[in-house]
Protein backbone atom coordinates (compact mmCIF):
# COMPACT_ATOMS: atom_id res chain seq x y z
CA UNK A 1 0.00 0.00 0.00
CA UNK A 2 1.37 3.37 -1.04
CA UNK A 3 0.80 5.82 1.83
CA UNK A 4 1.10 9.61 1.92
CA UNK A 5 1.14 11.60 5.16
CA UNK A 6 -0.42 15.02 4.58
CA UNK A 7 0.77 17.62 7.10
CA UNK A 8 -1.22 20.88 6.97
CA UNK A 9 0.82 23.69 8.49
CA UNK A 10 0.02 27.29 9.29
CA UNK A 11 2.60 29.19 11.35
CA UNK A 12 4.17 26.00 12.68
CA UNK A 13 7.81 27.16 12.58
CA UNK A 14 8.32 26.05 16.18
CA UNK A 15 6.80 22.62 15.62
CA UNK A 16 7.34 21.49 12.03
CA UNK A 17 10.90 20.16 12.39
CA UNK A 18 9.92 17.98 15.33
CA UNK A 19 6.83 16.77 13.47
CA UNK A 20 8.74 15.72 10.35
CA UNK A 21 11.49 14.12 12.44
CA UNK A 22 8.81 12.06 14.18
CA UNK A 23 7.36 10.91 10.84
CA UNK A 24 10.76 10.00 9.42
CA UNK A 25 11.92 8.14 12.52
CA UNK A 26 8.70 6.26 13.22
CA UNK A 27 7.34 5.40 9.78
CA UNK A 28 8.45 4.47 6.28
CA UNK A 29 5.76 6.54 4.55
CA UNK A 30 6.05 9.52 2.23
CA UNK A 31 4.90 12.91 3.45
CA UNK A 32 3.91 16.28 2.03
CA UNK A 33 3.70 19.49 4.07
CA UNK A 34 1.00 21.85 2.86
CA UNK A 35 2.11 25.28 4.00
CA UNK A 36 -1.06 27.39 4.20
CA UNK A 37 0.63 30.73 3.44
CA UNK A 38 2.25 30.95 6.87
CA UNK A 39 3.32 34.40 8.03
CA UNK A 40 6.20 33.04 10.10
CA UNK A 41 9.25 31.20 8.69
CA UNK A 42 7.59 27.81 8.22
CA UNK A 43 8.39 27.85 4.49
CA UNK A 44 12.00 28.88 5.10
CA UNK A 45 12.43 25.92 7.45
CA UNK A 46 10.96 23.62 4.79
CA UNK A 47 13.42 24.97 2.21
CA UNK A 48 16.45 24.78 4.51
CA UNK A 49 15.66 21.20 5.53
CA UNK A 50 14.75 20.16 1.97
CA UNK A 51 11.35 18.96 3.12
CA UNK A 52 8.76 17.81 0.63
CA UNK A 53 6.23 20.64 0.71
CA UNK A 54 3.73 22.75 -1.17
CA UNK A 55 2.88 26.37 -0.38
CA UNK A 56 -0.54 27.91 -0.94
CA UNK A 57 -0.50 31.52 -2.21
CA UNK A 58 -3.22 32.62 0.22
CA UNK A 59 -4.22 31.45 3.70
CA UNK A 60 -7.22 29.38 2.62
CA UNK A 61 -7.57 27.38 5.85
CA UNK A 62 -7.33 23.75 6.91
CA UNK A 63 -9.92 22.41 4.49
CA UNK A 64 -8.11 23.77 1.42
CA UNK A 65 -4.80 22.45 2.73
CA UNK A 66 -6.29 18.97 3.02
CA UNK A 67 -7.91 19.28 -0.42
CA UNK A 68 -4.51 20.13 -1.88
CA UNK A 69 -2.96 17.13 -0.16
CA UNK A 70 -5.67 14.88 -1.59
CA UNK A 71 -5.05 16.21 -5.11
CA UNK A 72 -1.32 15.58 -4.69
CA UNK A 73 -2.05 12.01 -3.57
CA UNK A 74 -4.32 11.46 -6.56
CA UNK A 75 -1.76 12.83 -9.00
CA UNK A 76 0.97 10.51 -7.71
CA UNK A 77 -1.34 7.49 -7.31
CA UNK A 78 -1.23 7.00 -3.53
CA UNK A 79 -3.57 4.40 -2.07
CA UNK A 80 -3.96 6.07 1.31
CA UNK A 81 -3.74 9.57 2.76
CA UNK A 82 -3.27 10.11 6.48
CA UNK A 83 -3.95 13.57 7.85
CA UNK A 84 -1.30 14.41 10.45
CA UNK A 85 -1.26 17.76 12.24
CA UNK A 86 1.86 19.90 12.06
CA UNK A 87 1.59 21.17 15.63
CA UNK A 88 3.33 18.21 17.28
CA UNK A 89 0.24 16.78 19.00
CA UNK A 90 0.03 13.64 16.86
CA UNK A 91 2.47 10.76 17.26
CA UNK A 92 3.83 8.98 14.18
CA UNK A 93 4.21 5.68 16.02
CA UNK A 94 0.46 5.13 15.45
CA UNK A 95 0.57 5.61 11.68
CA UNK A 96 1.20 1.95 11.05
CA UNK A 97 -1.77 1.02 13.26
CA UNK A 98 -4.03 3.14 11.07
CA UNK A 99 -2.68 1.56 7.88
CA UNK A 100 -3.02 -1.97 9.26
CA UNK A 101 -6.60 -1.29 10.34
CA UNK A 102 -7.44 -0.08 6.85
CA UNK A 103 -5.87 -3.16 5.26
CA UNK A 104 -7.10 -5.82 7.67
CA UNK A 105 -10.66 -4.57 8.08
CA UNK A 106 -11.12 -3.18 4.57
CA UNK A 107 -11.92 0.30 5.91
CA UNK A 108 -12.46 3.41 3.84
CA UNK A 109 -11.60 5.74 6.73
CA UNK A 110 -9.76 5.08 9.99
CA UNK A 111 -9.74 7.62 12.81
CA UNK A 112 -6.87 7.85 15.27
CA UNK A 113 -9.03 8.01 18.39
CA UNK A 114 -8.06 9.03 21.91
CA UNK A 115 -11.08 7.27 23.39
CA UNK A 116 -11.44 3.77 21.98
CA UNK A 117 -10.64 2.29 25.37
CA UNK A 118 -10.19 5.43 27.47
CA UNK A 119 -12.73 7.80 28.97
CA UNK A 120 -13.02 11.40 27.89
CA UNK A 121 -11.90 14.00 30.42
CA UNK A 122 -14.50 16.46 31.66
CA UNK A 123 -14.06 19.80 29.90
CA UNK A 124 -16.03 22.19 27.71
CA UNK A 125 -14.31 20.87 24.59
CA UNK A 126 -15.03 17.27 25.52
CA UNK A 127 -18.62 18.19 26.29
CA UNK A 128 -18.86 19.52 22.77
CA UNK A 129 -17.30 16.31 21.47
CA UNK A 130 -19.94 14.31 23.33
CA UNK A 131 -22.72 16.38 21.75
CA UNK A 132 -21.28 15.85 18.28
CA UNK A 133 -20.87 12.14 18.98
CA UNK A 134 -24.54 11.95 20.01
CA UNK A 135 -25.75 13.80 16.90
CA UNK A 136 -23.69 11.54 14.63
CA UNK A 137 -25.22 8.49 16.30
CA UNK A 138 -28.69 10.01 16.04
CA UNK A 139 -28.39 10.65 12.31
CA UNK A 140 -26.41 7.57 11.23
CA UNK A 141 -26.85 4.93 13.94
CA UNK A 142 -23.04 4.78 14.14
CA UNK A 143 -20.87 5.59 17.14
CA UNK A 144 -17.63 7.51 16.76
CA UNK A 145 -15.92 8.03 20.10
CA UNK A 146 -13.53 10.74 18.93
CA UNK A 147 -15.27 12.60 16.09
CA UNK A 148 -13.07 15.70 16.38
CA UNK A 149 -9.77 13.85 15.98
CA UNK A 150 -7.64 15.33 13.20
CA UNK A 151 -5.63 12.14 12.70
CA UNK A 152 -7.43 10.19 9.98
CA UNK A 153 -6.61 7.76 7.22
CA UNK A 154 -8.50 7.83 3.91
CA UNK A 155 -8.48 5.27 1.09
CA UNK A 156 -8.82 6.02 -2.63
CA UNK A 157 -12.60 6.10 -2.48
CA UNK A 158 -12.55 8.78 0.22
CA UNK A 159 -9.73 10.67 -1.54
CA UNK A 160 -11.82 10.85 -4.70
CA UNK A 161 -14.80 12.14 -2.75
CA UNK A 162 -12.70 14.99 -1.34
CA UNK A 163 -11.42 15.89 -4.79
CA UNK A 164 -14.83 15.74 -6.45
CA UNK A 165 -16.68 17.60 -3.70
CA UNK A 166 -14.85 20.80 -2.63
CA UNK A 167 -17.41 21.38 0.15
CA UNK A 168 -15.97 18.49 2.17
CA UNK A 169 -13.85 19.37 5.18
CA UNK A 170 -11.73 17.31 7.59
CA UNK A 171 -14.40 17.80 10.24
CA UNK A 172 -17.02 15.60 12.00
CA UNK A 173 -19.86 16.56 9.66
CA UNK A 174 -17.96 15.04 6.74
CA UNK A 175 -17.92 11.71 8.58
CA UNK A 176 -21.72 11.80 8.46
CA UNK A 177 -21.51 12.53 4.73
CA UNK A 178 -19.29 9.47 4.27
CA UNK A 179 -21.59 7.27 6.34
CA UNK A 180 -24.50 8.36 4.15
CA UNK A 181 -22.43 7.38 1.13
CA UNK A 182 -21.93 3.89 2.55
CA UNK A 183 -18.25 4.14 3.47
CA UNK A 184 -16.84 2.08 6.31
CA UNK A 185 -15.33 4.08 9.18
CA UNK A 186 -13.44 2.59 12.12
CA UNK A 187 -11.25 3.86 14.98
CA UNK A 188 -7.93 2.80 16.48
CA UNK A 189 -6.57 3.88 19.84
CA UNK A 190 -3.85 6.55 19.78
CA UNK A 191 -2.31 8.94 22.27
CA UNK A 192 -2.03 12.66 21.61
CA UNK A 193 0.18 15.25 23.23
CA UNK A 194 -0.52 18.81 24.24
CA UNK A 195 0.66 21.49 21.86
CA UNK A 196 4.13 22.57 23.02
CA UNK A 197 4.48 25.78 20.99
CA UNK A 198 1.96 28.16 19.48
CA UNK A 199 -1.73 28.42 20.22
CA UNK A 200 -4.76 26.44 19.09
CA UNK A 201 -7.39 28.46 17.24
CA UNK A 202 -10.07 26.76 19.36
CA UNK A 203 -10.45 28.78 22.55
CA UNK A 204 -13.54 28.36 24.74
CA UNK A 205 -15.83 30.62 22.72
CA UNK A 206 -14.65 29.24 19.41
CA UNK A 207 -15.08 25.70 20.72
CA UNK A 208 -18.73 26.45 21.48
CA UNK A 209 -19.21 28.06 18.08
CA UNK A 210 -17.51 25.09 16.42
CA UNK A 211 -19.84 22.66 18.19
CA UNK A 212 -22.97 24.53 17.05
CA UNK A 213 -21.68 24.77 13.48
CA UNK A 214 -20.99 21.04 13.38
CA UNK A 215 -24.39 20.14 14.83
CA UNK A 216 -26.15 22.40 12.31
CA UNK A 217 -24.18 20.97 9.39
CA UNK A 218 -24.76 17.36 10.48
CA UNK A 219 -28.51 17.81 10.99
CA UNK A 220 -29.36 20.03 8.03
CA UNK A 221 -26.66 19.47 5.39
CA UNK A 222 -24.72 16.20 5.63
CA UNK A 223 -27.69 14.21 6.91
CA UNK A 224 -29.31 14.46 3.48
CA UNK A 225 -26.44 13.13 1.40
CA UNK A 226 -27.38 10.36 -1.01
CA UNK A 227 -25.46 7.17 -1.46
CA UNK A 228 -23.49 7.01 -4.66
CA UNK A 229 -20.01 5.69 -3.74
CA UNK A 230 -19.08 2.36 -5.32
Amino acid sequence: MKVLIVVPAYNEALNIEKTIKDIKENSCYDYIIVNDCSTDNTEEICINNKYNYLSLPVNYGLSSAIQMGMKYAKKYNYDTVIQFDGDGQHSAKYLEDIVKKMENDNCDIVIGSRFVNKKKPKSIRMFGSNIIEFIIRLTTGKKIKDPTSGMRGYNKKAIDEFINNPSLTPEPDTLVYFYKKGLKIEEVQVEMKEREFGESYLNTLKSIEYMFNMVFSILFIRNFSRKRCK
